[in-house]
């Protein structure tokens, strides 16, 4: 046969400890059975799995198995056909002692749904004790002057069975001179009195001997008798007499020692020495009494003298005698019955039985966390326990039976927003002051991958010089995953695509673990002005999940073409004699294929082309327009024809060049008024002079608004950094870094979003690039970038971010370049 042994309490723990190992739902059910006391091994109790809708071949699978509190190794249950059976002895005294009810509380637990039912198997009483008396024989002295009709009580039986096999009634031997009457004490029992029916004469019978027999009610009947020894005393006539035979007192438990009780009375009718009592403790009090009372042998107080706790005992009988001084003494008696009221100073106890931790955070709602099972020792009010859970949380605790609790999960969880939560279950009794205990669970979350890897922007803007070397680090990607250990351990790809004929993967490569992004082969910017790819991220969760990141990678120009003039200048040009000084005369226009700095073109004569024998030259070149315009007004000591060779330079570092050789024929025509003049130069020289006064006064307005905005913004940004911590570095000086070396090629990049802004003059391709910040900035600007970086902290050494310095860039072009079109100035004042 297939049974499921069931041990100690120790046992019980350790199997409940592990009852909660997978979180699944918790089911309750309540079944009751009932079996006599001493019923032998293998006595049938119940079906319990049919009655639990249990089906026979699922209780193996299901891991059957069963728990009780203090119950033993009484009760088990056969695997093979569901029957609930005696184990053992099953003694209900030594179970549940005098209790009136006396039951086996079963806790059954199955899996896979985990189901948790409470089954209670009443012990039912059978009279399997005897009544017994304390002592074999009681010896009573009577004075023979005893009157008719006295009373003198006895020590009544006691019966471990309860109901009615602990009814006891009593019956005496025959005697001509006693009678037995029965005293009933308020469900207290009954007490025998021998009752005086003839009078005693010591001189014929100095002493009777009486047998008194206790019969219980149980069936069939049990007996226990003892022996009543009289012994019949001559002297003192009158006994002392208690102004009651029964005194009831009710009294609270914990109180003070040397409390009053009662004060007891008696008298005696005698006079003088006859007349004097002494109350005393009858010898039928035990010892345990005793120690708990004291009685004023000259009072008759009784007072408290121990300890009085309502757990151990809540009545008491105290027997008290008092006696006179006579010759012989004679007794009175009577019986004191304490009735021990309860205090609420037991506090409840809390247990918690089993844990199945950590929770998954996707967990169900309903998923059973925890048992818990509180008592209080005391009884009624101070007794009835109600338990709460604290702080607020996505748990609850359910009531399955009785003082016993589920800590189940009532709401979703987050293992990102709470990691785990330290729970108070509170168990209070209804008592006045009520009473409390705690106990504390700490329920860790379980992590599921259920976030994304997360970038801190969805854009990246880098900035890489061209020719730059190959597999030269060009950013750094960062995302993060919420979740933990594996689920957040993040690797990074390049999303693939075709950037014109060849893949993106032939440009950049990302490393898996660090994210840093690396060039793969130098970048020609006239090739490839912006290449924009994604970056992916993925966990290594199951399912993995995974982000991407757009990067905008914009090659920075370096001065690697020279200036070519566009368009390609006539072979010659016509000037009047009579023009006057300062009229534009001829154009040179030029183009550079770079961008910023580096296409930044200025225009200058050479020295062949000043007047012969050091005279003054007649004509000049605009640095920055290229405009030939006249020093002097033309006279006929100048040469018919002029040949003038202006060298065109970019600003790049080196500086690139171009040479362009302008022919000039000066023709006779007369002296004419300058306006004439200046009709001859034709309107467009006139329409190039009125652009330039604009272009100057466009140009002093936006210096000074851009200077106040940089004088701003370099004082508040400055208050800003110096008034964080120390720690920081955001005032501390360093060394300075380099935003970018054309020498060798390393790369710089910055991480705000931006648009590039082209400003094109009106006459020509793009010349010029506001967003691109030159590494040819004086000393002191490009050490204050690199450590403005250096204390914000970046992405990589050496990345500056356009949004720094806005105004400050704008203020360079403006020192760089100033000689600007109408467009360019309406872009910049629009910026």
């Amino acid at each position: 046969m297939l049974v499921f042994r069931r041990c100690g309490l120790r046992t019980q723990n350790l199997l409940l400890s592990f009852l909660l190992l997978a979180a699944w739902e918790a089911g309750s059910s309540h079944v009751r059975y009932s079996v006599p006391e001493e019923a032998k091994h293998g006595t049938f109790v119940g079906r319990i799995a049919q009655d639990l809708g249990l089906e026979l071949a699922e209780l193996v699978p299901r891991l059957f198995r069963m728990a009780s509190k203090g119950g033993g190794d009484l009760l088990e249950v056969n695997l093979q056909n569901g029957i609930l059976f005696v184990n053992s002895r099953i003694d209900r005294e030594e179970l549940c002692g005098r209790g009136l009810e006396c039951s086996i509380h079963l806790e059954v637990i199955v899996e896979r749904p985990l189901q948790v039912f409470h089954v209670e198997v009443e012990v039912r009483d059978i009279n399997d004790n005897p009544p017994l008396f304390s002592a074999s024989e009681q010896k009573l002295s009577i004075p023979e002057s005893r009157l008719l009709d006295s009373r003198f009580p006895l020590e009544g039986a006691s019966d471990a069975d309860v109901g009615e096999n602990a009814m006891l009634t009593y019956r005496l031997s025959p005697s001509e001179f006693f009678a037995l009457d029965i005293i009933n004490k308020k469900d207290k029992g009954k007490f025998p009195v021998l009752v005086l029916r003839k009078l005693l004469d010591r001189e014929e019978n100095p002493q009777l001997q009486l047998s008194l027999t206790a019969t219980d009610g149980g069936k069939p009947e049990l007996t226990g008798s003892v022996t009543l020894l009289i012994l019949v005393l001559d002297a003192n006539d009158n006994a002392p007499i208690f102004d009651r035979s029964l005194y009831e007192v009710k009294m609270r438990e914990n109180s003070a020692n040397q409390t009053l009780v009662i004060g007891l009375n008696a008298s005696d009718a005698d006079e003088g020495i006859n007349k004097e009592i002494i109350y005393s403790f009858s010898s039928l009090v035990p010892p345990s009494i005793r120690s708990k009372f004291l009685i004023n042998e000259s009072t008759g107080e009784i007072r408290v003298n121990d300890a009085i706790d309502f757990e151990d005992s809540n009545t008491y009988e105290i027997h008290v005698d008092v006696t006179d001084k006579g010759q012989p003494p004679m007794v009175g008696h009577c019986t004191v019955l304490v009735e021990i009221l309860d205090e609420n100073d037991n506090s409840p106890e809390v247990i918690i039985t089993s844990l199945a931790l950590p929770v998954r955070e996707d967990a169900q709602v309903g998923t059973t966390i925890a048992l818990i099972s509180v008592s209080d020792r005391d009884s009624g009010a101070n007794g009835q326990v109600t338990c709460s859970l604290r702080p607020h949380s996505p748990f609850k605790l359910v009531s399955t039976f009785k003082n016993y609790y589920s800590l189940v999960l009532d709401g979703t969880l987050d293992r990102e927003s709470v990691a785990s939560y330290e729970l108070v279950v509170s168990a209070r009794d209804g008592g006045s002051p009520s009473l409390w205990a705690t106990a504390s669970v700490s329920v860790e979350v379980g992590d599921v991958n259920d976030n994304a890897p997360v970038f801190a922007q969805p854009e990246y803007t880098v900035f890489v010089k061209e020719n730059n070397a190959p597999g030269c680090h060009i950013f750094t990607v960062s995302a993060r995953d919420a979740d933990a250990q594996e689920n957040a351990r993040v690797a990074y790809s390049l999303v693939e695509r075709r950037v014109g004929e060849r893949a993106l993967s032939s440009y950049v490569s990302v490393h898996a673990e660090s994210g840093q992004v690396f060039a793969l082969q130098p970048l020609d910017r006239e090739e490839l002005e912006l290449l924009q790819f994604r970056v992916s991220a993925r966990d290594a969760g199951a399912p993995p999940l995974g982000s991407n990141v757009t990067l905008q990678v914009f090659v920075l120009d370096e001065n690697d073409n020279a200036p070519a003039l566009l368009p390609p200048p006539p072979p010659s040009q016509r000037v009047a004699r009579w023009v006057g000084a300062g009229q534009v005369v001829a154009k040179v226009r030029a183009v550079d294929a770079d961008s910023g700095y580096n296409a930044w073109l200025s225009y200058e004569l050479q020295e062949e082309a000043a007047a012969p024998g050091g005279a003054r030259s007649a004509f000049r070149v605009g640095l920055y327009t290229g405009e030939i315009s006249t020093t002097r007004a033309l006279d006929e000591a100048d040469a018919a024809r002029q040949r003038l060779l202006v060298l065109v330079k970019d600003h790049g570092e080196p500086a690139l060049t171009a040479t362009a050789t302008v022919l000039l024929w000066l023709e006779d025509g007369g002296a004419a008024p300058k306006a004439s003049s200046r009709l001859v130069v034709g309107p467009a020289a006139a329409a190039a002079e009125a652009a330039l006064v604009d272009v100057h006064v466009y140009l002093v307005v936006a210096i000074c608004a851009v200077s106040s905005l940089l004088v701003l913004t370099l004082l508040v940004y400055t208050a800003l950094r110096c008034s964080a911590p120390r720690g920081e570095g955001a005032c501390v000086p360093g060394p300075a870094r380099l935003v970018c070396s054309s020498a060798v090629g390393s790369c710089w990049s910055s991480s705000p979003r931006r648009r590039r802004q082209r400003v094109c003059s009106g006459e020509g391709p793009p010349k010029a690039d506001l967003m691109a910040f030159s590494p040819s900035l004086p000393p002191g600007v490009d050490k204050e970038v690199g450590e403005e970086r250096q204390g914000a902290g970046s992405n990589h050494p050496g990345q500056v971010s356009s949004t720094d310095f806005p105004f400050f860039k704008v203020y360079v072009q403006f020192f760089k370049k100033p000689n600007f079109s109408h467009r360019e100035l309406k872009q910049i004042f629009v910026f």
